[in-house]
């Protein structure tokens, strides 16, 4: 599995009373793990760093979804059940922005933290 994946995967509540089977897309993928970001079909909760993705053969949504880029977890590999597809160049190039966003990361940021250093 690589950035920009789709998988099932059973990720865990919020509150860590248990887990649901649903779409992520994967963001940082390691030998025993992966980081991924939660896939929903409500699209009525939408926050500003939240991303739609229109269902398509490519990326395997069933419907239309949010990708929910405020709702992140390292899972271990043994909880995906395998990959339905992945985003394309362009989609990614938008989760990039969007978890800069979502992070509120900036170049000015950067600098400014070296600057202390």
């Amino acid at each position: 599995m690589r950035k920009g994946d789709i998988v099932l995967t059973k990720f865990p509540f919020t509150d860590f009373s248990g887990n649901k089977l649903r779409p992520a897309l994967v963001l940082i993928s390691s030998r025993e793990d992966i980081t991924v970001a939660f896939i929903t079909t409500n699209l009525k909760e939408v926050v500003s760093s939240d991303l739609l993705l229109k269902a398509n053969p490519n990326n395997g949504l069933k419907k239309d979804s949010l990708l929910k880029m405020n709702k992140i977890a390292t899972l271990d590999l043994e909880l995906v059940v395998g990959k339905i597809g992945s985003l394309a160049e362009t989609e990614l190039t938008e989760v990039d922005k969007k978890l800069i966003e979502a992070f509120t990361i900036s170049i000015e940021r950067r600098n400014d933290l070296k600057k202390e250093d």
